[in-house]
């Protein structure tokens, strides 16, 4: 298995098979992805790929069915690439990491989206007991949650390009505070 990250042709065939196997209960794209691989990464437990990859799909009952079998291995191999870049970075170089927020271009501008790594982060969050985060790291996930839940809106609705803008250089920041406090409760315990 290579090792680092992905390059950019990798992303985007990623990208490219989560759309084909997308369904409405589906992580939709690489960013959704990296999203939900990085809280699952980030929390209380180690969660077990036979855990997190149904809940990828929406369920086991949406598994796709793979167009050949070198396809899913390379979709697993790319997977799990990526997924020990993201833990190499949290845990090793957190100076380098980066969520892989979406962009869309609008009238001939440059958007980053967050809302999808959000609802990524925020599905992974679900996969375990996150209960024990103490209050003064509550306004960390609640951050990420804002982006990344649809109760959440109408808030989005009402913010200020500015408010978004302070948003997409906050939540690596969030992110990383959670990950090295999970980390450090995981290190009391074993």
């Amino acid at each position: 298995m290579n090792r680092g990250p992905l390059e950019l042709e990798e992303l985007e065939w990623l990208d490219d098979v989560l759309m084909k196997y997308s369904n409405e209960h589906s992580i939709l794209d690489v960013s959704e992805l990296d999203g939900l691989l990085t809280a699952i990464l980030s929390g209380p437990n180690r969660i077990e790929p036979s855990k997190w990859l149904p809940a990828l799909w929406g369920g086991e009952q949406y598994a796709p069915v793979w167009e050949s079998e070198d396809e899913l291995q390379r979709f697993m191999e790319l997977s799990f690439q990526h997924m020990n870049d993201i833990a190499e970075r949290l845990n090793d170089y957190p100076e380098q990491f980066e969520p892989l927020f979406g962009e869309s271009m609008v009238d001939d501008k440059e958007y980053t989206i967050l809302e999808q790594w959000c609802f990524g982060y925020m599905r992974g969050v679900a996969l375990d007991d996150w209960s024990a985060l103490p209050e003064t790291l509550q306004p960390s996930l609640q951050l990420i949650a804002l982006h990344g839940l649809e109760e959440n809106f109408v808030k989005l609705d009402e913010m200020s390009h500015e408010d978004f803008e302070r948003d997409i250089e906050a939540i690596p920041a969030a992110a990383l505070v959670l990950h090295a406090w999970w980390l450090s409760q995981r290190s009391t315990v074993n």
